[in-house]
């Protein structure tokens, strides 16, 4: 590789994948990548490239998900797992403060922040677009998540452009996808034609263009970029799915007291799958535990969601017992206040809530309705 002539552009050969995740180990990163378990594509911790989900893809519809055989050996033929790389910067339970009673009063001790590095292999367009809304969540502002903050600054990220959609995607509504822009370190899109499989690499920092260099690569040709291109727009036109988001936050603040969240609310459990499957949902609450001794106490804080009725408890009553308003709630949030709070959509239309809904309930159709409604 001649790293001399100022490329960012480049192309490993697919059998050479295995040499990335050694290049990230070696450099103390935990390699967490797509594998299958439990008839899902799940993000975990991954050792060798044998265990990606080679070959097979995801098929989503509202309310259903499966997997299939793809009809090549692609690494990264699938769109989204059912969980979000949310988990990894976000955990679900994380443990605040304990606090120990002895005769000397009270002692409290804060739980120490985690020095552990980690790489993401296989980031979706979608998703690193949801990580940055994140990022404006935790990050921005008078108060900073110290926990996120010290996790992302440690996280290692390698995208990849997506060449499948499934029936539920909509990112080019929300312009988060299928094609990276930029927050990553290494940016791989995969091509498959005819005996030859490779990957084409675009570098997005320093500690990526490091990687890079232990790596067997060659600068990206013309003709691996016109490939590459196309199967971006090959994805392009697999989406279906639309999401106007034309004044989307002054239709929904105008439909506020709409019948249609009462006739949603007949189909909606309240089940908050769609909050707790969400890249970009933040909801959490606070517990205290003590052991039976009284001696000591540890304050825990876990994922929450805008859809459970104590979320929304507040000073002896709940502001929002029903679940038409708490469906509101969530989709008001999510595509209008959002925008006002963080300068961005809630959404990155990955089509998570869509699949994961038990009862098919799709955030598209539910906007058309409002539209539809208002004569809009």
């Amino acid at each position: 590789m001649t790293l001399e002539q100022n490329k960012e552009t480049f192309v490993i050969e697919s059998n050479n994948l295995q040499q990335l995740l050694d290049a990230l180990k070696k450099e103390g990163y935990k390699v967490i990548g797509p594998k299958i378990s439990d008839q899902a594509i799940i993000y975990d911790e991954i050792e060798t490239v044998s265990e990606l989900p080679i070959g097979i893809k995801d098929v989503q519809e509202p309310g259903k998900y499966k997997l299939e055989k793809r009809s090549d050996k692609a690494f990264f033929g699938f769109t989204v797992s059912p969980q979000s790389w949310k988990k990894y910067l976000l955990p679900p339970v994380t443990k605040l403060w304990e606090a120990t009673y002895s005769k000397d009063g009270i002692c409290f001790k804060e739980e120490s922040l985690p020095d552990k590095k980690q790489a993401f292999i296989g980031v979706k367009a979608c998703e690193l677009n949801a990580i940055k809304v994140q990022d404006k969540v935790y990050l921005e502002g008078e108060f900073v998540n110290p926990l996120y903050k010290r996790l992302r600054e440690n996280t290692f990220i390698v995208a990849i452009n997506c060449i499948y959609a499934s029936k539920n995607c909509f990112c080019t509504s929300m312009n988060t996808g299928p094609k990276h822009t930029d927050g990553f370190d290494l940016a791989l899109t995969e091509i498959i034609e005819d005996e030859k499989h490779y990957f084409v690499v675009e570098v997005g920092s320093e500690q990526g263009m490091e990687i890079l260099k232990s790596l067997d690569s060659k600068v990206a040709s013309k003709s691996n970029l016109v490939n590459m291109e196309q199967v971006i727009e090959n994805t392009v036109n697999q989406i279906q799915k639309k999401l106007d988001t034309n004044n989307i936050k002054e239709l929904l603040y105008s439909s506020y007291e709409s019948k249609n969240w009462e006739e949603v609310a007949t189909r909606c459990l309240a089940c908050a799958n769609c909050t707790m499957v969400c890249p970009t949902c933040f909801c959490t609450t606070v517990e205290d535990t003590t052991d039976l001794t009284s001696d000591h106490a540890e304050r825990w804080q876990r994922w929450d969601s805008c859809f459970t009725m104590d979320f929304s408890y507040i000073h002896g009553g709940n502001v929002r017992s029903s679940t038409s308003s708490r469906y509101r709630q969530w989709l008001v949030h999510k595509l209008g206040t959002w925008i006002d709070q963080f300068g961005t959509s809630g959404c990155v239309g990955c089509g998570r809530c869509i699949t994961w809904c038990p009862v098919g309930i799709d955030i598209t159709e539910e906007v058309k309705e409002l539209r539809k409604a208002q004569g809009k």
